[in-house]
């Protein structure tokens, strides 16, 4: 057996079958359970794929250059706006979709058609998309961007809703808009055809969403998707090691939704913000997929999401993929984004009624 230098590490203990440095993690841990380490180098994971290896530091460079959230709403949306119209024109190459606008209700809507023709067994199903950008940006090319290989893979009708966002626009704006249009699709479709899904702060709408429809007494869809956003606040240890992963560094207080135009005014404590807060509400939700990286901030939101609605006896599937940051399947080129694009498709197709 070999032995460990004295000169390195003082006593160990062994708990549970692990062994730790016992003298070294005395002087890093605090009673709080906070923990202060000196400057250190993490690896990529070994776990990821090689494209996501030499993919990540692009895309940290790419974002870098990305406007504060202070900056003026017109330039933030400029640059994003930029930034999924270059992903659209790479899905397009690879998902041929045929693309439409129009309204729902009144609501804004972008149509995504497989150009391959819907599914004989989707002929009555259809997906709404939620899309992402901190509910201040993202309409028509994040909503493509989240719905394109979607509506191909799984040859189904997608409609992206380009809902109210901040700063114009606070809470309960975006949800408002939902429920129009999931009540338009309730006169031509059943609830059980009908599912919902969303990434970041479509993720989060997703669950407001349905915590809405229950409140104001509609049927819940057959089944939703929240990927890279939960039930609760932004909160947990993944809202301080992301950003540490994505080279960041760890923040001194997490972003939380309180820190989104959209939300100023609004309860933070209101259940159709963070429905996790309702046990009753939870009890109610349809079949949930969640979907995160462990180098996205909202893992420990999305984790957790899962936990309560296990709790609450709603069927969930969690999938968690190493190395993958948040949103990391906007870009296409990935397998993890390709192995994303099946699991919701997969989902969907095993949930929704035939």
């Amino acid at each position: 057996m070999n032995r460990l230098p004295r000169s390195t590490i003082t006593s160990v203990m062994l708990l549970g079958g692990s062994l730790f440095a016992a003298s070294a993690l005395a002087q890093s841990i605090k009673p709080d359970g906070s923990v202060t380490s000196p400057a250190a180098s993490v690896p990529y994971s070994v776990f990821a794929s090689p494209q996501a290896r030499a993919f990540f530091p692009k895309m940290l460079a790419e974002g870098s250059k990305a406007p504060p959230i202070t900056a003026p709403i017109a330039q933030s949306r400029a640059f994003y706006d930029h930034l999924n119209r270059n992903r659209v024109r790479r899905m397009e190459k690879l998902y041929p979709v045929k693309l439409g606008h129009s309204s729902i209700a009144g609501v804004d809507v972008d149509t995504v058609l497989p150009a391959q023709g819907v599914a004989p067994a989707n002929r009555h199903r259809v997906l709404l998309n939620l899309h992402g950008g901190a509910f201040l940006w993202g309409a028509h090319s994040g909503a493509l961007v989240e719905s394109i290989p979607i509506a191909s893979l799984g040859r189904i009708k997608v409609i992206g809703v380009n809902y109210r966002q901040g700063t114009e626009y606070t809470f309960p704006a975006a949800s408002t808009d939902v429920e129009k249009v999931y009540r338009a699709l309730l006169k031509t479709h059943r609830p059980d055809e009908i599912g919902i899904y969303g990434c970041s702060a479509g993720g989060i709408l997703t669950g407001e969403s349905v915590a809405r429809f229950i409140t104001d007494k509609l049927p819940v869809p057959g089944a939703i998707g929240m990927f890279c956003g939960g039930l609760v606040d932004i909160a947990g240890d993944s809202s301080y090691t992301a950003p540490l992963l994505n080279g960041q560094g760890v923040p001194a207080h997490p972003f939380g939704l309180a820190a989104l135009p959209y939300f100023h005014g609004a309860n933070p404590h209101d259940p159709l913000v963070q429905p996790g807060l309702s046990p009753a509400l939870l009890a109610q939700f349809p079949p949930t997929l969640l979907i995160t990286g462990t180098r996205d901030m909202t893992m420990s939101s999305v984790v957790h999401s899962n936990e309560l609605l296990d709790q609450a006896g709603v069927p969930t599937e969690l999938h968690v993929w190493e190395g993958m940051w948040h949103s990391f399947f906007s870009d296409p080129e990935l397998p993890e984004s390709q192995q994303a694009y099946r699991t919701i498709v997969a989902f969907f197709e095993h949930r929704l009624a035939r």
